[in-house]
């Protein structure tokens, strides 16, 4: 063997360790993501069954009926998003990442669902509710086809939909307790803050922490949810 030859299977070892210690590290971080937004489902089960306990035993079927929405939307979101990273399999990777991100835009409008509807209803109810599941259903049909592009379009229209309720923030003031106002705009917060890890998402981990953000936002408004409305 000359010394080309030795020096270019040094060079294919090298790179072949390389790809092994990278593809490790990609699993590791799929770990992590999908551990993460899999606790985040099974407490969302949980708390779903919470959620649609009170209301159902007091006959309030309004509520009911607007919890359902906001508990469905919420359970979907961590299922889509553990099942996305859990499978490594291409094409079951490739329609639960569509259905991940089409259950962000469901989310945001599952969530805004109980303060339109119940304590704010009328016409700021019925605005922001219209508002905001018009730009989820559009959201889910520009996801279904456009996956896999206009990532910082879709970071920003995340925002703007979260915090789209500014527009009725008099009202919202005059209806929720203000500790329910607290825990709305501090799960705004956290969703908000996570949302640099998720522009960074190359980063190692950075994906996990802002799965942990969303738990942090969730979090918060399943109490104002459930306990302030």
């Amino acid at each position: 063997m000359n010394v080309d030859q030795a020096v270019l299977r040094d060079e294919m070892a090298i790179h072949f360790l390389e790809e092994e210690w990278a593809q490790g590290l990609r699993l590791n971080d799929e770990w992590a993501n999908s551990l993460t937004h899999g606790i985040g489902f099974i407490l969302s089960l949980i708390g779903f069954f919470f959620l649609i306990a009170v209301p159902l035993e007091n006959g309030d079927y309004w509520k009911l009926l607007n919890f359902t929405i906001y508990g469905s939307s919420l359970v979907l979101l961590y299922l889509a998003s553990t099942l996305y990273h859990f499978f490594k399999k291409p094409h079951l990777k490739k329609l639960f990442r569509k259905v991940d991100h089409c259950a962000i835009y469901l989310l945001i409008a599952g969530s805004y669902t109980p303060f339109t509807m119940i304590p704010l209803h009328g016409f700021w109810g019925w605005l922001l509710f219209g508002l905001v599941w018009g730009m989820a259903c559009l959201g889910v049909i520009f996801k279904a086809f456009f996956i896999h592009r206009f990532k910082k379009i879709s970071t920003w229209i995340y925002l703007g939909m979260g915090w789209l309720v500014i527009i009725a923030i008099e009202p919202l003031i005059n209806s929720v307790s203000q500790e329910g106002l607290y825990w709305l705009f501090a799960g705004g917060l956290s969703y908000s803050c996570g949302v640099i890890f998720y522009a960074l998402d190359k980063k190692r981990f950075f994906h996990a922490i802002w799965h942990l953000f969303v738990m942090g936002g969730s979090l918060c408004h399943y109490l104002a949810i459930m306990f302030h409305l």
